[in-house]
This record gives C-alpha cells, sequence and structure tokens, in this order.
C-alpha cells in the first residue's frame, strides 16, 4: 500500500477558525420550518411551539450562524407578515417553491430559536432585494435593531420584543445572478442595489457586517465577471461576497463526486483572485472576505424531476428536498468542511444548507422522533474539534484519475491546533476500495499521545440512517494509531472520514 504524508509545523499557519464557519441556514422551505424546528402540538414541543428534541440535536451539531429566511424564498418575502400577533398574519403564495406560507413562524420567533439554541447561535437575516429594496431593508432594519422612541421600534415592543433583537450580519439578496431567482438582476442592477442598500443602512449603523451576493456556483456562465462587476460598485461598502455549491454524483462518476472538494477549493481561490483584483484595481488596502453561505451535497437532479412534473400544488411545507444521505455523501461532505477549513483566511462565515429535514443534518418526522443523519457527524466533530488557528497541510498522496477533475490525491487533509496546544487532524480516503496509510511528522509541536481516532466508515458505502433504522450509521473507534518519535502512523479505511486527536 502507498503511504500518504504530510508535516504539521506550527510556523506555518493557514489563519484562525472564525466560528461563523460552522453556520447553518434555514429557509421557509418544505419542511425546515414547520414540523421540523417548529410543530406546535409535538409531545416534545415547548410552550413556544419549538421541538426541544431538535433543539438538543442543533446544539449537539455545534451551530452558529444561522441565516434566514432563504434562500431563494427571500425574494418575495414581506417581513412585515412575519411580525406581531400570528392570527392576524397574512398567508401569502411562495412563488419559489410553488408553496403556501402560513407565516406562523417569522422574525420574533427566529430570534426566540436563536435565544434557545444558546450565545452561540447568531442571526444572519436576508434581506429581499429582489421584489423590494432600499427602503425595506432600511424598515427591517429599524424594527429589528433601534432601541425605541420610533414607530417601527415601538412597534416591536408593541408586539411584545421590548429588546432589540442586534441583528449585524445581512445578507444582500440571495443568488441575484440566478435567472430562477424573483427579481433576477443583471450585475450592473445588482451591484448598484447592493451599494444603495449598505451606504443606507450604514447611515443607521456604520458597524453591520454585510454580504454581496456572487455566483451561485463556479459553473454560472456570468461567474467571475458577476463578482467583478458587483464589488466594483460595492467594495468599500460590504464586507463579504458570497458563494454557493453544491455537488452530487453525475451519470454515475463516483471518483468525481468523492473528488467534489477540488471544484469547492477552485471556486474559493478564484473568488479570492477576483476580489483580490477589484481591491488592486480601486487602490484598496481593504480586504473582502468570503461568505459560502449555502453548500452542501444536494441530489438536485431528483428536485428537478419533481420541479418539472408540475406535482407541486401550493402545499403548506410539502416534503421537499429531503435527501437521505449515505456513508459515501457523508465523507464527499467531510471533504467539503476540510476544504473550508483549509481556506479559513478567508472563508470566515460559512452556512450547511440547510438545518432540518431540507438536505439536512438532522431529519424528523410530524408528532414523531428526530435524528442524525450520516452527514451530521463529520459537522458536528468538525464544529467541536476545528476551533483554532488551521495548520498549513501540503500532502504527498498516491493519486487516482477522475473523469471531471483528472488526476486526485486520494487524501484530502487539514489540521486545527487549539489554544491549548491540542492538535485535531481531519482526514478523508477518497479511494473506494483501498486502505491509506498515513505518517504526518510533526515538528515544534509538543504533542506526545493520540486522544482519539474515530472514522465514519462502513462495509456498505450505501448505508443510511433513517426513521426506521435512525442508529445504523456512526463513528466508530479505530485502534492502532500511534505516534512515536515525532511521527503520527494511522491507516485510513477505504471511504472515510477520520478525526485524530493529538494532545
Amino acid at each position: 500500500m502507498h503511504k500518504a504524508r504530510f508535516t504539521l509545523d506550527p510556523a506555518f499557519t493557514v489563519g484562525e477558525v472564525n466560528p461563523r464557519l460552522f453556520g447553518s441556514f434555514v429557509e421557509h422551505l418544505g419542511r425546515c420550518v414547520y414540523t421540523g424546528i417548529f410543530e406546535p402540538g409535538h409531545p416534545a414541543a415547548d410552550e413556544a411551539g419549538l421541538r426541544q428534541d431538535v433543539l438538543d440535536l442543533v446544539r449537539e451539531l455545534g451551530v452558529t450562524a444561522i441565516r434566514y429566511p432563504g434562500g431563494n424564498f427571500v425574494s418575495g418575502y414581506k417581513w412585515e407578515d412575519s411580525v406581531g400577533p400570528v392570527e392576524d398574519r397574512p398567508r401569502r403564495l411562495d412563488l419559489a417553491w410553488r408553496s403556501t406560507e402560513t407565516n406562523r413562524f417569522g422574525l420574533s420567533e427566529y430570534i426566540a430559536f436563536l435565544k434557545k439554541i444558546g450565545p452561540q447561535a447568531e442571526p444572519m437575516m436576508a434581506l429581499n432585494l429582489g421584489t423590494r429594496g432600499v427602503a425595506e431593508a432600511l424598515e427591517l432594519q429599524e424594527y429589528a435593531n433601534h432601541p425605541a422612541g420610533t414607530a417601527l421600534s415601538d412597534l416591536r415592543a408593541a408586539h411584545g420584543d421590548k429588546d432589540p433583537f442586534g441583528i449585524t450580519l445581512w445578507c444582500l439578496g440571495n443568488e441575484m445572478d440566478g435567472p430562477w431567482q424573483t427579481g433576477h438582476k443583471t450585475a450592473q442592477e445588482y451591484g448598484r442595489t447592493a451599494a444603495e442598500t449598505a451606504r443606507a443602512m450604514r447611515q443607521i449603523d456604520p458597524g453591520v457586517e454585510l454580504v454581496a451576493c456572487g455566483s451561485s456556483s463556479q459553473s454560472m456562465p456570468t461567474f467571475a465577471a458577476w463578482e467583478a462587476t458587483v464589488l466594483e460598485e460595492t467594495y468599500d461598502l460590504v464586507d463579504y461576497i458570497s458563494l454557493h455549491a453544491y455537488y452530487q454524483p453525475e451519470d454515475g462518476d463516483l471518483d468525481s463526486f468523492l473528488a467534489s472538494a477540488v471544484d469547492m477549493e477552485s471556486f474559493i481561490e478564484n473568488v479570492v483572485a477576483t476580489a483580490d483584483h477589484i481591491g488592486a484595481k480601486l487602490k484598496s488596502k481593504k480586504k473582502i472576505n468570503l461568505s459560502f453561505d449555502e453548500w452542501n451535497v444536494w441530489y438536485i437532479s431528483q428536485w428537478h424531476e419533481i420541479e418539472n412534473s408540475g406535482a407541486r400544488d401550493w402545499a403548506e411545507a410539502p416534503r421537499l428536498l429531503e435527501d437521505n444521505y449515505s456513508v459515501m455523501d457523508a465523507v464527499v461532505f467531510g471533504s467539503l468542511l476540510i476544504a473550508l477549513l483549509r481556506h479559513a483566511d478567508r472563508v470566515t462565515v460559512a452556512c450547511l444548507a440547510q438545518l432540518v429535514n431540507v438536505i439536512a443534518p438532522i431529519m424528523t418526522e410530524p408528532g414523531g422522533p428526530a435524528w442524525r443523519q450520516t452527514t451530521f457527524f463529520p459537522f458536528a466533530q468538525a464544529s467541536k474539534y476545528g476551533r483554532g488557528r488551521v495548520l498549513d497541510v501540503r500532502v504527498d498522496s498516491p493519486k487516482h484519475e477522475t473523469k471531471k477533475y483528472g488526476e486526485t490525491d486520494l487524501l484530502h487533509a487539514t489540521a486545527v491546533r487549539a489554544e491549548d496546544g491540542t492538535v485535531t487532524v481531519f482526514a478523508v480516503n477518497r479511494s473506494r476500495t483501498d486502505a491509506l496509510p498515513l505518517d504526518v511528522a510533526l515538528s515544534g509541536l509538543d504533542l506526545t499521545r493520540v486522544v482519539e481516532h474515530s472514522a465514519l466508515a462502513d462495509a456498505d458505502p450505501d448505508a443510511r440512517n433513517t426513521l426506521d433504522d435512525p442508529e445504523r450509521v456512526a463513528p466508530h473507534p479505530v485502534d492502532g494509531t500511534a505516534l512515536r518519535d515525532g511521527t503520527l502512523s494511522a491507516v485510513l479505511e477505504p471511504l472515510s472520514w477520520n478525526v485524530i486527536r493529538l494532545a
């Protein structure tokens, strides 16, 4: 068996991990909200209708910033519909997902949900710049954040929320480059709207953090040109440019699917290059960071089949996009997490799309249980042990040929050093058939023992957690991993996500 190798040295680092890298996303789509996080009458629901079994899993998952309320949904959203007495809130057609929105769960409920998760959960509010604009954004900002003494801040208090919501992180629209988006705009049209909105919001609060819409994927025909045009308009007014990416097997090409992070890393690096080019062109010393605020494995072709069938009929909270993830999906998912960590110097916000039921790590059944999908485990482990400074990992790995990405490393890895000096190695073996021996040389690190080596792998790569068998898949301990004479030695099982903790 050919070995993979790399060296860890605290003198060579990428950057500090921003806790927002472990964000997620709640959209009014399918059952993410209704019968997901919010189900009045459920045996586990609290007095506000929030499912406490789901809250427990969300805390275990370790999510931080939670983006809301969309997604495509936000481009037809009227925030005023979501506040005030629930019985007075209007029912609306949601064009994005051809559903009926009841608005029983709204802005106040979202903030209450975050508070119940705990102090690590931060609001990330998306603004409707599709069918609405500057005025409505300012009104929402005033309602949400102004302390008191104005019509909208006093209205918030009258609705039962005396204290401001304190939303500092805002998305200036969603996927405005996409023809599917309600209110789709050209790059120049969107750039001007985003700049006008940003400038006005900073008049209320100069400290807001703003995310401009980047491309919906690297494959968009306007990619890079879109970012360049938008940033020319907004560079000094925004803090982030967004990226969205979803991955699935195509035509049964599993080896390319397992190498999906090659595309994600390329996407990140190309957006950084574009942003820095505009910064240089404008002679600015400022660096634009990246908000990878939608990412996941998503079997989108199945959705297109449903979408094109005409089967949707304006139902309330229909079952949409409820992908059931396999072990192979979880390994790809873990590799995407590694890609984000490897670029922690510039990717300082990231949101797993989505949190519950809809392409999600957590699943629920109405009136029934909640359970962890296979993808739950890599995220929870990365959030728990991936805090600190990312070490620069340059792998020397056996390679294999992929149809989509050419010759690709079988090993995908990163490592994070915590404040207390402990180090966690995250590693994926992309080989579907062979174990991969790994040697890691440790230089300048005061490490003497292996605390734990766990792996998510299975003899059946299609194994899944389901309603009937919710604990079929979970990480298991790996024996034989050792640290001797400054070298960590391990064997990575075929098709596996690995977490190796050193102290």
